[in-house]
């Protein structure tokens, strides 16, 4: 059975392993940028499902879990860019879910937007999660009786809190993923102004009270939510399957259902 360790303590170590895996980021990122072939620099290979994977995502990755071992040795590390740790991915216990590079689209197209993300996961509930923007420079964190936080680059961190929803709604969107049942989701919802954002930054915008709502009604996985949801959750939002049921972890099938992630709890999907 994995040690039980108290959240306070994990904080700054995750938020500087957070930091470390954004610096290794960023010295692909800047070849890539300066490349006058940036996909070349960035070593860009597809996955067997399809989606691209750069040496920034296996650098990260690589650093992630090593630094996560030995911060937490008991607690197996599940990571995007391992399939062989998937299997320590359990409904019971606790792990840690990482994305090492969230939002590759975003990092080819070279818009900034994306994120390093790391959630501890007990009992199947994101306890803690750190979201990290390198290019950005900003970090959002939250655990569970410790509120949400950002911090902008050698910056003081600020207490980050969700807001009622403001009118017309600030509905955030994924800029890659707007698809026909999004849209006709954010339809329905009246009259309503768009923000658009990358990654897990949507999540964040809802947390600092810069967005209402953002609807997810296509595929994610696990480790792409879990770290944002245990920031929005702890600023005092909610992430709300079919029905109203919290996302879970640690599930047999690594996809999320439909969700939708909000300042409030009465934004939410018909049950299935």
């Amino acid at each position: 059975m994995s040690q039980s360790y108290l959240l306070p303590a994990l904080v700054n170590p995750v938020l500087a392993i957070a930091q470390r895996a954004g610096d290794a980021i960023l010295g692909v990122y800047g070849q890539m940028l300066a490349a006058p072939d940036g996909h070349s620099a960035a070593g860009i290979t597809l996955k067997d499902d399809g989606s691209p994977l750069t040496q920034a995502d296996l650098l990260a990755h690589q650093l992630i879990a090593r630094e996560l071992a030995v911060l937490t040795p008991g607690i197996p590390v599940v990571s995007e860019e391992d399939e062989a740790s998937q299997r320590h991915r359990l409904a019971t216990g606790q792990f840690w879910l990482v994305d090492p590079l969230d939002g590759t689209r975003e990092f080819m197209a070279r818009n900034g937007e994306f994120t390093v993300n790391i959630a501890l996961i007990r009992d199947g509930r994101p306890v803690l999660g750190v979201v990290h923007a390198p290019a950005l420079a900003q970090t959002y964190w939250g655990s569970q009786g410790a509120g949400a936080w950002r911090c902008a680059a050698a910056g003081t961190p600020e207490s980050i809190r969700v807001l009622p929803p403001h009118h017309p709604l600030r509905v955030v969107a994924s800029k890659s993923h707007l698809n026909q049942e999004t849209q006709a989701f954010i339809a329905a919802l009246g009259p309503q102004l768009l923000v658009q954002a990358g990654s897990s930054l949507k999540f964040c915008r809802v947390a600092e009270g810069l967005a209402d709502v953002y609807p997810r009604l296509g595929p994610t996985c696990e480790w792409d939510t879990a770290a944002a949801q245990a920031v929005l959750e702890a600023a005092g939002g909610h992430v709300l399957g079919p029905g109203g049921t919290p996302l879970h972890y640690g599930k047999p099938d690594k996809l999320n259902p439909y969700f939708v992630a909000a300042s409030s709890a009465q934004f939410q999907l018909a049950p299935n």
